[in-house]
């Protein structure tokens, strides 16, 4: 379960205290194996890349760039063919869990580019180094790193060679440990939980959304105008709906979409190359935000979804809710 490593490796070096008191306290709460854990832990190797990679993450582009790198030709392409694919599972998965099937697209084309980058990097490791070299944010992955060392006992995974991204996510929909061992679905019916499988992959990413509140049939994001408001006030209440837009309306912000007033929202901005463009986030806007917490992320799902429905419907009689022969 643990590695593959041939009984002639190299000697695990001595840990640190701080990692001897991790590993205490998965004995004490989960019943692990000390001297494994240490034999697992004592072959780990720093990655100086890891801290490098979340110290400057992609998401802290200006929207116009970050969009201009995620909205493109070959992820609305490759979306197209995913799509087109995998159209009875993302239909299914759309009527049993409420969520458009161009989002579930859009979001595993964001992440992994349908599954053709997973990540490099070794996940014991990623978590390793960020629960105990990343102090910003150590205690998340500390809890990640306990986590993953649960899921791979429970799903017999090799957990010193299983690969993932700098933070540790896993799999086409780059979940989390915690993420997969509460969200991820059985929705092949083979009996296992496979991330690097897209059934299992689109079926989870329907049900993430889901557990998060994602409202069927209803907008994610709309652009407003704002005029001469008093729009601070506003923008620094945060990303979670808290305000009806008819509120807003009162307020001067002019919606350039349909919305219903009585819908809850939150202001918004991203940086465009003239300046700031400002949006009203919703419900569905927020869910997406729990996926990655970043309002650059949620708007390149948005607008991906946007294009691939647009791209689809081109592609008659390629219907995305028509099952493949």
């Amino acid at each position: 379960m643990w590695d593959a490593q041939p009984a002639s490796a190299q000697a695990p070096k001595p840990l640190r205290p701080d990692i001897n008191a991790f590993i205490d306290e998965m004995v004490d709460k989960h019943r692990f194996v000390r001297g494994e854990l240490q034999r697992v832990f004592g072959r780990l190797q720093p990655r100086p890349a890891i801290l490098r990679a979340i110290s400057t993450p992609g998401t802290a582009r200006p929207w116009h760039e970050f969009r201009n790198r995620n909205v493109d030709a070959a992820r609305i392409g490759g979306g197209v063919r995913f799509w087109e694919q995998h159209a009875a599972l993302l239909a299914r998965a759309s009527r049993e869990f409420g969520v458009p099937e161009e989002i579930i697209v859009a979001t595993i084309g964001i992440e992994t580019l349908y599954g053709r980058i997973t990540g490099t990097f070794r996940v014991l490791e990623a978590l390793t180094m960020l629960a105990f070299e990343y102090p910003p944010r150590a205690e998340l992955f500390r809890g990640e790193l306990e986590e993953y060392l649960l899921l791979a006992r429970e799903a017999g995974m090799d957990v010193l060679n299983v690969k993932g991204s700098y933070a540790g996510a896993m799999g086409v929909p780059q979940f989390l440990p915690s993420s997969y061992r509460k969200y991820a679905v059985d929705f092949d019916g083979d009996g296992t939980r496979n991330l690097w499988g897209e059934a299992d992959a689109i079926g989870s990413v329907a049900n993430y959304y889901r557990f998060f509140g994602w409202q069927t049939g209803q907008p994610v994001a709309v652009p407003v105008e704002v005029g001469d408001s008093l729009i601070d006030t506003m923008l620094a209440a945060g990303i979670k709906p808290g305000i009806k837009v008819a509120e807003l309306r009162r307020r001067g912000v002019v919606p350039l979409q349909p919305v219903s007033d009585d819908a809850d929202a939150a202001l918004f901005a991203v940086e465009m190359e003239s300046g700031p463009s400002y949006w009203l986030g919703l419900q569905n806007f927020y869910v997406i935000t729990r996926y990655n917490r970043s309002i650059n992320y949620a708007m390149a799902v948005n607008e991906l979804a946007r294009e691939l429905r647009a791209a689809v419907r081109l592609h008659a009689p390629a219907s995305p809710s028509a099952p493949t022969p």
